[in-house]
């Protein structure tokens, strides 16, 4: 049976954590940053960790992670 392909699009929006989970950049930090707060931008900044409903899903598009 052939290797599994990456998804190229996914292995480039998501990494691999050291415990293995995978983490992902915060939605809502491309524009119109003037209405939002201080305190929001910079928590938008920080890395989030996928939920675990979805890992399984990821885990699929991703076989290296």
């Amino acid at each position: 049976m052939p290797k599994t392909k990456t998804n190229r699009s996914a292995a480039k929006r998501f990494k691999k954590t050291a415990k293995g989970k995978l983490a992902r950049r915060k939605s809502s930090s491309g524009h119109l940053f003037t209405s939002k707060t201080r305190k929001r931008k910079r928590n938008l900044r920080k890395k989030a960790l996928v939920s675990k409903a979805d890992t399984k899903r990821m885990k699929r598009l991703l076989p290296g992670a």
